[in-house]
């Protein structure tokens, strides 16, 4: 079997050895071929029709007892269809096919052995490509070397086609020169390049480019050209511009030939543009077609700056090539008038003053300034007047005061080193008087612009002004549009920032009323969220209170809050309210709980958070303490008065309980009770019986003058009697403290029985003098000794340290002084003896006081009115009377006996 496998690929052979594998095997064992494909391994042009023949060889026919009804082609794996066959005679058959890329290798043919076996017989590999196209459009070109001399290389490229031919393809690029030197350069891409040992110049040069593959050959046209023709030369050299002070609208451009006019003759091609432009403008071909070197460009701008390019190509040809543009070459022109006049506009500020409007006047430089702006000339004036007020300031704003009913005009002049430019004029209504032309606005956004768009009046406008204000740092911007504009983009604006764009419709150089809407470019989540606070709490709701955020941190329109809120413990909360809304009132809430809440703002990006805040609901509701409180005062208040009532009512019984019936010693009755007793005189009642310091205090008004062992009969009868007195209730008296007392004060003593309890008896023991002798002893002088009565010290008492003074209030009901003591006298006009009580006879609100005689008269009168018995007793000498006084005072107060 000859098939060439030369130029397969290496799976490709695996494959034909694994189709042939039986093939071979039946062969070997017969020593016969089973027949032939016809062409064998050919190349396949694509979208033509190929036909390959079998042809089976008799001894295989034999063998596998096969004929043509038996053949079968497969391309690959795919068997083709049998309409496609064609049956030449018992032997051979042949197959026709539109050759496609899905047409796969190899090809092979197969028949049924006895019938049912397949078995190949034999088989192929095909490849499908395209012919070559021709190559068309060659252009060759020649570089410049140096100033006099061309390089000898020349560089050709040329166009090999649309067409993908799939198979391998070649070029030759082909010279000839005086037709009998020809030149070939293989080449694999669409370029190539011919060499000459000199470059010809002035000598024609056929160039020609073959393309070759295993389907054919392409030959391109043959062109003639001179090489001096296709010369692509270097830049001008050595460009510049040159500024003329004479000539504020143009500039100069100079340059210098980079080649010898003696081999190529040039022409030039200038372009320009200013230097803060991208965009270039160039000088017409025809103004620089000849050999020039220089060449002066008007029409510009008045102190701009410009860049300027030149390039050149060979003048005689009109298909020559353009050198690479020169290096840029700047130049300013000189300063000239301002030809524009300032874009002014105004602002309308708030003035304290009533009869004056502050207008703050703004305007941007000229357009074509044509210079630096030195100064700005500002004027103004009322309508129809004839004087100006003119300020000339440096900066784009002043702020001037008008008369608040008055229409001004105002007029703004720039002026720079060369003269002023046109006056900007504009005409300031007084207030509330505006022209009445307004617009109505919406807006949009557009390709990520803001368009304003208005609805145009009905009276003729001359032009728009759109102002744009920031809310946020308040700076103002504005732009004009012609009068059929009926919207706009608004330029310049910056994200996340709030615009207030105002349209004013402008006639006559009124600007009428303006309408105004509030715009974002885009819009963001908020940087803050709102801070809350609770500004009154009560048991169960509670007003929360937050602030407006920031205007500069809102990033966009605040379209509603959320209201978070949850107690410890508790589940969370959601109450959304609206975006004008800065107070709400939480109700429902559990008393005496700590709540935490925060707010959400929201905006069309998204919503920020804000701090938690916490608070404490109120344990009881405000009134409600008051309603408890209330009625337990009202009722403790009428329990009071009740009780005052009661007191009032049962007051003697009270006072008997409480503060016990003091008797009056002035009226006491205890001489009837001793007879025997002797009477004890008067004081005398002249001052001058009463010496200087012999005031003294008596506490002590009981006396035991004998003991009861020495006593006679009568004597214990009568003491007897006395101590029953002592514990009556009716006929009890004395005196509480010192004499020289402030007040009379009745208290509660303890019982003459020495009762260690106390009693809340009438009976008060006030004072006891003893005289009696103690277990046998002789008995001391008479001795005053502190009672056991509970009755508050008198002042002197309480005061040792004070002086006595003398009182004039001891006197009897009638204004008579009475004494201290008194003692009725007897049937017969004698005082009784055996005395063992003394009676206080006159008690006042003052304070008690007496001026006793001497102890000496009053021991004395004691013995000499005594009845016998009395007399049989010790006496008592006046040097005992001197050892001890008749009153004790008491520097402590008060003790108990």
């Amino acid at each position: 079997m000859s098939v060439t496998i030369c130029k397969m690929t290496f799976g490709e052979k695996i494959l034909l050895l694994l189709l042939l594998t039986p093939v071979f095997i039946l062969c070997a064992m017969a020593g016969i071929t089973g027949g032939r494909i016809y062409p064998e391994s050919p190349v396949l042009e694509l979208n033509t029709q190929f036909t390959a023949i079998c042809v089976m060889s008799k001894p295989f026919m034999d063998l596998s007892k096969a004929t043509a009804d038996d053949v079968f082609w497969k391309f690959r794996t795919h068997k083709a269809p049998r309409e496609l066959y064609t049956k030449i005679n018992s032997s051979a058959v042949s197959i026709t096919v539109n050759v496609t890329r899905q047409l796969e290798s190899p090809l092979t043919c197969n028949v049924f052995e006895w019938s049912q076996v397949p078995q190949n017989v034999y088989g192929i590999f095909f490849t499908v490509g395209y012919p070559p196209e021709t190559p068309r459009n060659i252009t060759c070109m020649v570089h410049q070397v140096n100033y006099k001399s061309l390089s000898r290389s020349m560089q050709c490229s040329w166009d090999p086609g649309s067409r993908d031919p799939i198979l391998n393809t070649s070029y030759s690029l082909c010279a000839t020169q005086h037709e009998f030197v020809t030149l070939r350069h293989p080449s694999q891409n669409n370029t190539g390049e011919l060499s000459f040992k000199v470059m010809p110049v002035f000598v024609v040069v056929v160039v020609w480019v073959e393309a070759q593959n295993q389907l054919g050959i392409a030959v391109s046209e043959k062109i003639t050209l001179d090489p001096v023709e296709i010369v692509k030369t270097f830049p001008p050299k050595e460009p510049e511009v040159i500024s003329e002070a004479m000539f504020p609208r143009s500039l100069l451009v100079k340059w210098k030939h980079p080649i010898d006019p003696y081999i190529i003759e040039l022409e030039y091609h200038i372009r320009y543009c200013a230097a803060a432009s991208a965009v270039w403008s160039e000088v017409p071909e025809s103004d620089t077609d000849s050999s020039i070197e220089s060449f002066r460009q008007q029409g510009l701008t008045p102190f701009t700056e410009y860049v300027f390019q030149v390039r050149c190509k060979n003048k005689n040809i009109d298909h020559g090539y353009w050198s690479d543009w020169s290096h840029n070459v700047t130049g300013k022109t000189p300063e000239d008038n301002p030809t524009d006049k300032p874009d002014l506009w105004r602002e309308i500020q708030q003035s304290a003053d009533s009869e004056e409007t502050l207008v703050r006047l703004l305007w941007k430089e000229p357009r074509s300034a044509n210079g630096n702006i030195l100064r700005y000339e500002v004027k103004w004036k009322q309508l129809n007047a004839e004087e100006n007020n003119v300020t000339v300031v440096n900066d784009t704003s002043v702020v001037i005061a008008l008369r608040s009913h008055r229409d001004y005009s105002v007029g703004v002049t720039a002026f720079n080193s060369k003269g002023p430019s046109p006056t900007a004029s504009l005409i300031i209504p007084k207030i509330k008087n505006e022209h009445s032309l307004g617009v109505q606005l919406h807006w949009s956004l557009r390709e990520k612009k803001v368009w304003v768009g208005w609805t145009p009046p009905r009276r003729t406008v001359k032009e728009y002004v759109i102002e744009r204000k920031s809310l946020i740092d308040g700076a103002v911007d504005w732009q004009r549009e012609p009068n059929n504009s009926t919207g706009s983009f608004i330029k310049d604006l910056e994200k996340f920032k709030p615009y207030l764009i105002s349209v004013y419709p402008v006639s006559g150089g009124r600007p009428g009323t303006h309408s105004s809407v509030e715009v974002y470019l885009e819009q963001g989540r908020p940087s803050v969220g709102p801070t809350v606070s609770a500004r009154k709490m009560g048991k169960n709701d509670a007003e929360l209170e937050w602030k407006t955020i920031p205007v500069e941190k809102r990033n966009g329109f605040i379209t509603n809050y959320t209201i978070i809120y949850k107690a410890d413990g508790g589940v969370e909360k959601v109450i959304p309210v609206g975006p004008d809304t800065h107070m709400y009132t939480l109700r429902s809430l559990s008393s005496n709980t700590v709540y935490t809440v925060h707010i959400m703002a929201f905006t069309e990006a998204g919503a920020t958070n804000g701090t938690s805040y916490s608070f404490p609901t109120k344990k009881y509701a405000p009134g409600e303490i008051e309603a408890m409180v209330v009625p337990i005062c009202i009722g403790f208040l009428f329990l009071t008065v009740l009780i005052v009532l009661f007191c009032i009512n049962k007051k003697d019984m009270i006072k008997k309980h409480i503060w016990p019936q003091v008797p009056d010693p002035s009226n006491s009755t205890i001489a009837d009770w001793s007879p025997d007793s002797p009477t004890v005189p008067d004081p005398p009642k002249d001052p001058k019986a009463c010496q200087e310091g012999s005031w003294m205090d008596v506490s002590v008004v009981e006396i035991d003058s004998y003991d009861k062992k020495s006593m006679g009969e009568d004597d214990k009868a009568s003491l007897l009697l006395k101590k029953g007195k002592y514990l009556s209730e009716e006929h009890s008296s004395g005196i509480g403290g010192s004499s020289c007392m402030s007040s009379p004060r009745q208290s509660v003593s303890d019982s003459d029985e020495g009762d260690s309890g106390q009693t809340t008896s009438s009976t008060v023991q006030y004072s006891t003098v003893v005289a009696s002798a103690y277990k046998g002893q002789v008995p001391a002088p008479p001795v005053f000794t502190r009672s056991e009565s509970t009755q508050p010290l008198l002042d002197s008492e309480e005061r040792p340290e004070e002086p006595p003074h003398l009182y004039s209030n001891l006197r009897s009901r009638d204004g008579d002084r009475r004494p201290y003591f008194k003692r009725d006298q007897t049937a017969d006009g004698t005082q009784p003896v055996g005395l063992n009580q003394i009676e206080i006879v006159g008690q006042n609100s003052g304070s008690l006081a007496f001026c006793p005689a001497e102890e000496g008269n009053l021991l004395d009168l004691l013995t000499e009115n005594a009845p016998p018995r009395a007399r049989e007793t010790p006496e008592l000498t006046r040097g005992d009377r001197n050892v001890a006084k008749s009153y004790m005072p008491q520097q402590n107060g008060y003790r108990p006996q």
